[in-house]
């Protein structure tokens, strides 16, 4: 991460922040206070909001009571700026990668995708070998920060995304967020599907980012030590500043208490997710510029609550 150049980080904050789908509360009563570059880990069980909470968070789901501030955005006010400082880098059903598609064939779409979309009309304007020049570097200094090397991969990066080890595709997927060097990244499921050793690998990567400028938040089963906890669990989780250990004293953990989850609803419906560079619907689908809304049916992995988000999604509609 030595010499990245990488966007400031935003603060994030929340008082009294929930949302509410048709069959009740997906989560309710969160509040937290995360300075620029903090890693946050949104923490809790499976259903109980930890999803619907991130892309809250990032402008992607609208709130239905209290307040938050991303970078001096309000939310639900203010949803379309949090939308261009932040990066969704793994969501299903939001992110997925083609599995068709090899990693230079998505480095290279996003890196284009990010030049047409996010570059002002004059540096468009420039000579094609500079522009050229401009996305090389781009796409270098992203994989350098998600530590990943394509000549490590079977192929190089010539390796189709199906070939991919999960650790190895989460890495592909922040790589592809920071080329639009987000203010915010954020990542669902986390440490789903993971080895202890590759989770402590992706924190590892997560905190690196985190200390270079960018705040960071995860969806996660268990926070990591050190993060800012905001925490799902009905009973509102651990204890501030509690120890993990004896003798062993970690930062405080500013925890957000949520009430308790929505019995899981049937009910789908459409939203605006839009990412920050292009969204996949699915496999050989089309692509979306990151300022245009799409419509999706959500989709989990593992522990991800289909039902729960599409929930919410159909209670908040079109932001």
């Amino acid at each position: 991460m030595q010499g990245q150049k990488t966007a400031p980080g935003v603060a994030v904050a929340a008082t009294g922040f929930g949302l509410k789908g048709p069959r009740g509360w997906v989560f309710r009563g969160v509040g937290f206070d995360a300075p620029p570059g903090s890693l946050i880990a949104v923490a809790g069980p499976s259903g109980s909001g930890r999803t619907s909470l991130l892309l809250a968070l990032t402008g992607r789901m609208k709130p239905g009571e209290g307040r938050a501030t991303v970078g001096g955005h309000r939310l639900p006010k203010e949803m379309s700026a949090v939308r261009r400082i932040s990066a969704l880098a793994h969501v299903p059903g939001v992110t997925d990668l083609d599995p068709a598609l090899t990693v230079g064939e998505h480095l290279r779409e996003r890196a284009l995708l990010e030049a047409r979309f996010g570059d002002s009309l004059r540096a468009l304007l420039h000579p094609r070998a500079e522009r050229a020049a401009r996305a090389t570097r781009r796409i270098d200094t992203a994989l350098a920060a998600a530590g990943l090397d394509p000549a490590s991969l079977p192929k190089g990066s010539r390796t189709a995304v199906r070939d991919l080890e999960r650790l190895e595709a989460l890495r592909l997927a922040v790589a592809l967020a920071l080329i639009g060097r987000p203010r915010l990244l954020a990542l669902d499921d986390t440490d789903l599907k993971l080895q202890a050793r590759e989770r402590a690998a992706l924190w590892d990567l997560l905190r690196s980012l985190a200390e270079a400028g960018t705040t960071v938040v995860a969806v996660c089963a268990e926070a990591p030590r050190g993060a800012v906890v905001v925490s799902t669990a009905p009973d509102g989780g651990g204890r501030r500043g509690a120890q993990d250990g004896p003798g062993e004293a970690v930062p405080e953990r500013r925890e957000g208490r949520a009430g308790a989850a929505a019995t899981p609803p049937d009910a789908a419906g459409e939203a605006t997710r839009d990412g920050r560079g292009p969204h996949r619907e699915s496999a050989g689908g089309t692509h979306d510029p990151r300022h245009e809304p799409t419509s999706d049916e959500p989709s989990g992995d593992g522990d991800h609550d289909d039902e729960e988000t599409a929930d919410a999604l159909a209670e908040t509609g079109r932001a």
